[in-house]
């Protein structure tokens, strides 16, 4: 049983479970992580070399970006309150062969264990399921060392994101399963650097990941009004 006191959405920790055996379906319900993974580990790269680091997948879901991570050499350790979730994710590591290390726990808990211990910290497409995202950020704060990086990757709050992300991608394109985003829960970039300021850390930079309709396929770009990433230091 979960703690009354964790910070997250019941209904979101059981809609994801139960679409677990979905996850690493790269042609399913999931195909769009699958499609945009390989920007967040792009985007990860400009700024740091994972190789040999210690990376710690906040919200890791199924494990799509921790297994990536792992694949570049990371000592990646995942950790998501589904259950079912990190049983998928460290299924498919054990057939992939590749060592990954996934718990389930909260980032408020890991932040409690092993504050300051890791290099990076990740937390992609997590920061809008939550209750209280500052809270989320503020661990991951804790987990990484003085020096160490953190990216984020969420929604805006902007009719474009509304009309994109949700009308378009789950109604009209089935790009993603219906019900997976509140429009509500969405996060300005205002909003989450402001609550990365007040946890300590330091905006590096923040690109968007932009899709072109003629060729399907998705890219980095300048335009951040609908899914954007972003990174951020913790000074030493």
């Amino acid at each position: 049983m979960m703690a009354a006191t964790e910070n997250v959405h019941l209904h979101e920790i059981k809609k994801f479970a139960s679409m677990a055996e979905h996850w690493w379906d790269v042609q399913g319900e999931f195909k769009t992580l699958h499609e945009i993974n390989p920007l967040r580990m792009e985007f990860i790269s400009r700024y740091v070399d994972i190789s040999g680091k210690r990376v710690a997948d906040v919200g890791c879901g199924g494990g799509i970006l921790t297994e990536a991570l792992a694949r570049q050499g990371a000592d990646a350790l995942g950790i998501d309150l589904s259950g079912e979730l990190v049983d998928v994710a460290d299924l498919h590591s054990l057939e992939a062969g590749v060592e990954v290390h996934y718990q389930k726990m909260s980032a408020e808990e890991l932040a409690e264990r092993q504050p300051a211990g890791f290099d990076v910290v990740t937390c992609m497409e997590m920061l809008e399921h939550v209750p209280d995202p500052a809270a989320i950020i503020q661990a991951c704060s804790q987990l990484v060392k003085p020096g160490g990086l953190v990216f984020f990757s969420t929604l805006n709050r902007k009719a474009k994101a509304y009309l994109l992300a949700i009308l378009a991608a789950e109604h009209v394109l089935h790009m993603l399963p219906q019900g997976t985003h509140d429009y509500k829960t969405f996060i300005k970039p205002s909003e989450l650097c402001q609550s990365a300021r007040q946890a300590g850390l330091h905006l590096l930079g923040m690109v968007g990941i932009e899709y072109n309709p003629l060729h399907k396929q998705f890219y980095l770009g300048n335009d951040i009004d609908v899914n954007y990433l972003a990174v951020f230091s913790r000074p030493e």
